[in-house]
């Protein structure tokens, strides 16, 4: 699988795992091929999947996230307006963008910007204008929206002004999707 059919994959599911198992597509499984035993690093295409998950964690078009039982979760930017528009129903940690960085010594620093600050203003705007209903109908095909029990959930939908303005950084270095 190469980047831009990966992208494509999450593009048409909506709502994938990066590579954990649950009630959603998972990115790893679909290069496999099928279910992984153990982890998918050990697995013969684990370059491939490594590959193709760092590439599309780039694009503009995904949300990445611990959306899935608190594992690595893509949500398509279609769904974007439906996610914000049901954020109260979710815990507000699992609804953070979420990246890695490389620091100049090779290792991986984890990085994560709050939700709704991560938010841009026209998916707000689209959010505003959803129904509640409208929104779990786009968003019941890719998932259910279910409350998880003893997390705390985000106490309100976001405006431009509890959202703030800080975004995660973009590097020139930046590897796009095509």
């Amino acid at each position: 699988m190469t980047p831009k059919q990966g992208l494509a994959f999450v593009r048409r599911h909506g709502i994938v795992l990066q590579a954990a198992r649950g009630p959603v597509p998972s990115l790893a499984e679909a290069i496999a091929g099928g279910p992984i035993r153990g982890s998918w690093w050990a697995h013969p295409k684990g370059k491939e999947i490594y590959k193709v998950a760092d590439a599309i964690s780039e694009s503009e078009e995904l949300l990445v996230c611990k959306l899935v039982d608190g594992k690595v979760t893509y949500v398509h930017r279609r769904l974007w307006p439906a996610l914000v528009k049901l954020a109260t129903r979710f815990p507000s940690d699992r609804l953070a963008k979420i990246w890695d960085e490389h620091t100049e010594g090779g290792a991986h620093r984890s990085k994560s910007l709050p939700f709704p600050r991560w938010v841009p203003d026209d998916v707000l705007d689209e959010a505003e204008l959803l129904s509640e209903d409208a929104a779990e109908k786009l968003f019941a095909p890719s998932m259910a929206a279910p409350a998880v029990e003893g997390a705390k959930p985000a106490t309100k939908r976001p405006t431009r002004s509890t959202r703030g303005r800080s975004t995660r950084p973009r590097t020139a270095t930046k590897k796009q999707v095509r």
